[in-house]
């Protein structure tokens, strides 16, 4: 029996209301850093608990629907991502979680330059991770490719944040602890873009059908 469309519009609907949680943990996290305000990073916690509920509640409904509606295809490979997809965004708000714990730690710090580059990399994992959800419901091939080709600039200013924090630590090693709380952050924000490429790829498998994770490590060359 083929899946309805109110069905899959409120798959659709519960992953965009579990993204929209991601995506204000990502910035909430780097704000609460900046603005040194504890409260901020507590709601960043508290917010894990709800998307960890709506990871369940989606991976329940898609078992429902591949179980009652047995979908072949494109609605099968369209079910099989959005189960994907969340266990992404749910590590994405663990990550976050990460960088609120940490930016409590260094509440009364004195900020760093590297908190400009810190709040950029922000910028642009945001944006990723919004983008790449954005691509898995417009079914955007393009889209996700842009996606992946943004996780460059995202590898490059995590690399320029821990050679500038391993620098402060070898000149001034007072500073040890709160550079090295800085190098956890920039490493979750990179690792957070890491899991947007994922969602994007995955987008890419459900439209054509194509999948091109590992594809450079296999055949030597990009996708």
């Amino acid at each position: 029996m083929p899946i309805r469309d109110d069905e899959l519009k409120h798959l659709k609907e519960m992953i965009l209301k579990m993204a929209s949680l991601v995506e204000s943990s990502i910035r909430d996290s780097v704000r609460a850093l900046v603005t040194q305000e504890s409260s901020i990073a507590n709601g960043v916690i508290t917010a894990d608990l709800a998307i960890n509920a709506y990871d369940v509640q989606i991976d329940e409904e898609c078992i429902r629907l591949i179980a009652r509606r047995q979908p072949v295809g494109k609605d099968l490979r369209f079910i099989t991502t959005g189960m994907k997809i969340t266990t992404d965004l749910e590590r994405i708000a663990d990550h976050a979680v990460n960088i609120a714990g940490r930016a409590r730690k260094l509440i009364d710090s004195n900020p760093t330059k590297t908190y400009a580059d810190i709040s950029r990399m922000r910028e642009i994992v945001q944006r990723m991770v919004k983008d790449a959800i954005d691509s898995f419901v417009k079914e955007d091939k393009a889209l996700a490719n842009d996606v992946i080709k943004r996780d460059v600039e995202v590898d490059d200013l995590n690399s320029s944040v821990v050679n500038e924090l391993m620098l402060v630590m070898t000149q001034n090693p007072v500073n040890i602890v709160q550079a090295s709380q800085l190098i956890y952050i920039s490493r979750d924000i990179e690792r957070i873009g890491d899991h947007a490429t994922n969602i994007a790829e995955m987008v890419i498998y459900m439209v054509d059908g194509r999948i091109i994770r590992h594809m450079a490590d296999i055949t030597g060359h990009q996708p």
